[in-house]
């Protein structure tokens, strides 16, 4: 244990110049493993919310539009998102909720891509992804193919000129496992077809890189790893040569060319403008702006780098505190994300009993516990006192304890 307790410390020191712990409200005696669920709540969105609150909105009034230019924030932090996903200006725009860009990426794609008929994506994906999938595909008389990752190459070269699009996301949000993005993306584009990515578990902590992975088309949340709040809004992203002809099935009055000009007509914005809809809800996006600068002055392959470090140190001592729970996880550093799942028969009850004792991750059906490591404000020592945790409910049989097992409405 001292050996443990030892190299906690010493990592902690290796990896001092990306700690931003003091960034954000944490609660003491509390280790936060579900920041790829709900990030915590940082300083920096706290201020953005009380100035847009009793500044802006309270003394500015309708003036913020303009003089805190609220109209320009969606593409103004859709940059600064896009800093962290890999791609240049002009290509993401902070707007609505993952399930809705999803629909209006699908929608375009199948647009770009007119005469093909398939729409591939992976069974094994957030529930939502194949609920929207499905729904824009039904909409349009397209065919949705059901087919996991590791097989997705294979049967794009089988379909051929018949697929529009190939929709998966970089990592799995149950097991952690990340994907190959320009190997995928390389595949469609081989039959000239599309790659869409869902990053609402990768963006923030991976090296995403859309636009050195040629990606097309991508959607992510604003409210797990970036911190920016419950129902933050998400982001899309167009590459730039799919820009002007990005057809949103969404024409709303905020995409359009000339919005004040009240036309009856809908004109899309040359820019990835077009891909917004309504007004944005504006103290969620300032929150969301907020959050992100908790980022400044770190390279994404830095955060990379601690989220590896801090992964494996889990995996490490698990293997010294002899917790032999199947992990679900890749071992490999180039196949992991930022979250480690363990299997166990009674997952719930054993989060619920992690809980209990402040280390807070959460559960995903059927038998994961599912561990995110939100690398901004974890340390190496918060990775330990995790695995002692876990170590003492398994050997202590607490999970077995009847009020753990009672299902919450949100688990």
């Amino acid at each position: 244990m001292a050996d443990l307790a030892a190299r906690a410390r010493d990592l902690d020191t290796q990896h001092a110049a990306t700690d931003r712990r003091s960034l954000f409200h944490l609660p003491a005696g509390v280790v936060y493993l579900d920041g790829n669920s709900l990030g915590p709540l940082s300083r920096g969105a706290e201020e953005a919310v009380t100035d847009a609150v009793r500044r802006q909105w309270g003394e500015q009034l309708i003036r913020a539009w303009n003089e805190s230019d609220w109209w320009g924030a969606p593409e103004r932090i859709g940059d600064r998102i896009g800093a962290l996903v890999g791609a240049a200006p002009g290509q993401v725009v902070v707007t609505d909720s993952t399930s809705v860009n999803l629909f209006k990426a699908v929608v375009a794609a199948s647009r770009l891509r007119p005469g093909r008929s398939t729409v591939l994506t992976d069974p094994d994906s957030f529930p939502t992804d194949l609920y929207i999938t499905r729904s824009a595909a039904d909409l349009l008389g397209l065919t949705v193919e059901l087919v996991p990752v590791g097989e997705a190459p294979a049967r794009i070269a089988e379909l051929g000129d018949s697929l529009a699009l190939a929709s998966y996301s970089q990592v799995d949000y149950r097991t952690g496992e990340l994907w190959d993005l320009p190997a995928l993306t390389r595949a469609a584009h081989d039959v000239g077809a599309l790659a869409c990515w869902d990053l609402c578990h990768s963006a923030g902590v991976l090296d995403v890189g859309l636009d050195d992975g040629a990606a097309d088309l991508a959607v992510g949340c604003g409210y797990k790893y970036l911190s920016g709040g419950p129902g933050a809004p998400a982001f899309v992203y167009v590459a730039t040569r799919h820009l002007a002809g990005f057809d949103t099935p969404l024409a709303g009055w905020n995409g359009h060319a000339t919005p004040f000009a009240m036309s009856r007509e809908y004109t899309p914005a040359p820019t990835i403008t077009r891909a917004r809809v309504g007004t944005a809800p504006m103290l969620s996006v300032l929150a969301l702006e907020g959050a992100l600068a908790a980022y400044d002055g770190l390279a994404v392959g830095q955060v990379r780098e601690r989220s590896l470090s801090l992964t494996g140190f889990f995996l490490e001592c698990l293997d010294a505190l002899g917790i032999g729970l199947p992990v679900a996880t890749p071992a490999e550093e180039a196949r992991r994300g930022s979250q480690v799942s363990l299997r166990h028969p009674e997952a719930y009850a054993v989060v619920q009993a992690l809980i209990a004792r402040g280390v807070i991750g959460d559960f995903r059906e059927p038998d994961i516990v599912r561990l995110g490591f939100a690398p901004l404000y974890l340390s190496h020592a918060d990775v330990l006192a995790a695995a002692q945790h876990l170590e003492q409910v398994l050997s202590r049989r607490e999970f077995e304890r009847e009020d753990y097992r009672t299902r919450a409405a949100v688990t």
